[in-house]
């Protein structure tokens, strides 16, 4: 028999992705043992988290066969987001895609002319990246 404590420290990384992204509309929702397995459910507000919660997955275990995963993305495939004091786009790009240099799709996707110059309150579009 799977020992819940072991699966669950396993897959917290995972757990603690889900709630990082809290204040973007993601909700994790419970984790139980089902079998030999972790039972994960979860809720995502767009393609584009679950992408980050799903590379999360991936990096903790590749093959994640001790892992059943219930992630409903409750929203679109792109992830609003609204600026905030002190935000630069690279920050932004590092937390959804977890990488800051892919800020130029940022740029691309919401027509911005400057990327250093982005207003505080303005809400852009994150897109789904390949």
């Amino acid at each position: 028999m799977a020992d819940f404590e072991a699966l669950n420290n396993k897959y917290m990384p995972v757990i603690d992705k889900i709630k990082q992204f809290e204040p973007y509309g993601a909700k994790f929702v419970s984790s139980e043992l089902d079998g030999e397995q972790l039972h994960l459910v979860a809720q995502v507000p767009s393609q584009v988290v679950a992408n980050r919660v799903w590379n999360e997955i991936k990096s903790v275990d590749p093959v994640y066969a001790d892992l059943k995963h219930e992630i409903a993305t409750t929203g679109g495939a792109e992830q609003p987001y609204t600026i905030k004091s002190g935000d630069t786009l690279s920050a932004v790009a590092k937390l959804f895609y977890g990488n800051g240099n892919k800020y130029p799709e940022i740029v691309k996707a919401n027509h911005l002319p400057d990327p250093n110059n982005v207003a505080v309150g303005k809400t852009i579009s994150l897109p789904v990246l390949p």
